[in-house]
């Protein structure tokens, strides 16, 4: 294998362990959902009401939504890139700011890449996780095409540095370090974060709690209210499945 293969072999594994085949049935839309919007907060948006959770994740919403959503996404994977762009949106216009659905993202890292790219949408907390995690994911492509570019011998040196050495590197090499100051993350801070051993053990946690609860078998994988939701990796997909938790 090739130096940069080495550097991006995460996200080829990421990319094969997105889900894809586990789409809903063509044509199932779930019951009309009738409930009335529950109550805002005093700002008048659920969606601004983010915490971060026990299990590692962050939930924005109502806390006592009867319909608890989570979604395991890694950052690597383009299916929950796809995801994103297209689910997100309605998700939080038509579930979460209604108070219907609380939506909690945990971070599901297979490698050295993913690990980064989580740790710089998670550098800033709760109040921009979620803003942090959609640039990542609109970004993309672009940050995939700097580490598959990178010098061969700047790709080798990841071999045998530790973990944090390796996290700091990937990010100089994939650019998030700019790209998160360019977001309100300041470059001392960020460093700071990359250098959190608790907060990488604390990703590999998540996938560990994630594999023996769930068995996790691919990336976006969702729960409702706790249970896994089989064949749900597309927003057209899982939409339906929050209208039957809403109506029943």
């Amino acid at each position: 294998m090739t130096t940069n293969k080495l550097i991006i072999a995460a996200a080829v594994l990421a990319l094969a362990a997105c889900n894809k085949d586990k789409e809903a049935p063509v044509g199932e839309k779930g019951p009309d959902v009738t409930a009335a919007p529950v109550p805002p907060p005093a700002n008048g948006d659920w969606s601004t009401v983010v915490k971060a959770t026990p299990e590692g994740g962050f939930v924005m919403g109502n806390p006592n939504a009867k319909v608890k959503l989570v979604e395991y996404g890694s950052m690597t994977c383009p299916h929950c890139a796809e995801f994103e762009e297209k689910g997100a949106g309605p998700l939080i216009d038509n579930y979460v700011k209604k108070g219907w659905v609380s939506y909690e993202f945990r971070n599901f890292v297979r490698d050295a890449v993913d690990i980064t790219a989580s740790v710089v949408a998670r550098c800033n907390g709760e109040s921009t996780f979620f803003a942090l995690t959609r640039g990542m994911y609109a970004d993309q492509r672009n940050w995939m095409e700097k580490l598959q570019a990178a010098p061969e011998a700047q790709a080798k040196s990841l071999e045998t540095m530790s973990a944090l050495q390796r996290t700091s590197t990937i990010a100089d090499m994939a650019g998030f370090k700019t790209w998160a100051a360019q977001r309100g993350v300041p470059r001392a801070k960020l460093d700071q974060c990359l250098a959190n051993q608790g907060e990488l053990d604390k990703l590999v946690q998540v996938n560990a709690d994630a594999v023996s609860q769930y068995s996790i078998p691919g990336t976006p994988t969702f729960l409702i209210n706790g249970s896994v939701v089989d064949k749900a990796a597309t927003w057209e997909a899982l939409e339906p499945k929050l209208k039957e938790a809403i109506a029943s």
